[in-house]
């Protein structure tokens, strides 16, 4: 009986210390089991949060900043938008105003800088040194345009040796006009330079506004006279366009001016909004400088021309 016992607890004692490494191999696996799913689940967390960060950011106002996936970036922006200067949100009756063919004068050029940001400047393409001078208007705070030269009525006009004619091959066109687009930059689109002959050719202004779209530019029509084929082109090819109402300073006297500044305030209470252009006359700049402060009074709010187009649709 004792040899048995003996046996008996030799056997036992021979099965038994096998028993504890078995567990703890067991314990290792479920450790390593549990840090694997704990790893897998930190991967997997990650990348939801990742592909999930556009949707956030467009409903979360901590990360307001960031545009939606689908949000084109601000580069991609046509210059139209991108240049466009601030305009303060309003009910109110808004008047743009347009000063154009800076850039010849340069104290009448400065003069015009100096005026309120909401003002727009217009350089003439032919001008010199427009690099300095419409960086000091973009610093100023002003929306920019380009005030392109084309073929007037009176054959005795000159255009420059850029301006653009009518009956032009189409190859000169554009060369003349990729020419003038590029005498500086960060502009909202093109205003013309006298022109009345050149916006009755049909085929030269859907080149025009060709190259305007390609570029994402706008068109200010400074016409003296309609000239439905410029609209007709722009609606065609998809650029914002809108024409002026009121020009200023026709007659080159201060109470001539005051008459049509007053005349644009009653038109942009009719309409909900107008558009004025005028040029860096001693007069024009006197006026403005004495009507200007009189807006808020008057229940109008002057804007940069691009807050105009933008509630004409374009």
């Amino acid at each position: 009986m004792a040899r048995d016992m003996s046996e008996t607890i030799e056997k036992g004692d021979e099965t038994s210390p096998p028993a504890l490494p078995r567990a703890r191999r067991r314990w290792r696996r479920w450790v390593l089991l549990a840090l694997a799913l704990l790893l897998a689940l930190g991967v997997w967390n990650e990348y939801q949060r990742r592909i999930g960060a556009p949707s956030v950011a467009a409903n979360s106002s901590m990360s307001a900043s960031l545009p939606p996936a689908d949000a084109a970036p601000a580069a991609d922006m046509p210059a139209w938008v991108r240049y466009a200067a601030p305009a303060a949100a309003t009910n109110r009756p808004r008047v743009a105003v347009i000063i154009d063919g800076l850039g010849v004068d340069r104290a009448a050029t400065a003069r015009a800088i100096a005026l309120p940001p909401a003002v727009t400047l217009s350089f003439v393409a032919y001008a010199s040194d427009l690099s300095d001078q419409t960086a000091s208007a973009r610093q100023a705070g002003h929306e920019l345009l380009l005030h392109v030269p084309m073929e007037p009525i009176s054959a005795t006009a000159a255009i420059g040796s850029y301006g653009l004619g009518r009956n032009m091959p189409r190859d000169e066109l554009v060369r003349r006009l990729r020419w003038d687009l590029a005498r500086f930059d960060a502009y909202v689109g093109v205003d013309n330079h006298m022109g009345t002959e050149f916006a009755q050719d049909t085929p030269a202004m859907r080149v025009v506004m060709d190259e305007l779209k390609r570029r994402g530019l706008l068109y200010l029509d400074a016409r003296a006279v309609p000239t439905a084929p410029v609209a007709v082109a722009a609606r065609d090819f998809g650029v914002p366009y809108a024409a002026r109402d009121i020009f200023l300073d026709g007659e080159q006297a201060a109470i001539s001016v005051d008459a049509r500044l007053a005349q644009l305030v009653r038109l942009a209470r009719e309409r909900g909004s107008a558009i004025a252009i005028g040029h860096a006359h001693d007069a024009t700049l006197t006026a403005l400088q004495r009507w200007l402060p009189t807006l808020s009074r008057q229940g109008v709010v002057l804007v940069p021309l691009t807050a105009v187009v933008k509630t004409r649709g374009g």
